[in-house]
């Protein structure tokens, strides 16, 4: 018998001992909202949204 069997198994690599439970908490809900599916970016919806309005379109009470 050895002295390396009273070793335990490491701590799972989800627990840092300088962090809180809330911390642990907070980060494993944004890891899980980053895997999240992320809906296509640069289509024809986001075009049109960044699509910039003329000057006067905004307020067409404004013209003459």
């Amino acid at each position: 018998m050895s002295d390396d069997e009273h070793i335990t198994a490491p701590a799972a690599p989800d627990d840092l001992p300088s962090e809180t439970s809330a911390q642990k908490a907070l980060r494993l809900k944004t890891a899980r909202i980053d895997a999240r599916p992320k809906p296509p970016r640069g289509g024809r919806f986001q075009r049109e949204q960044n699509a910039k309005i003329a000057a006067g379109k905004s307020r067409p009470w404004m013209s003459k």
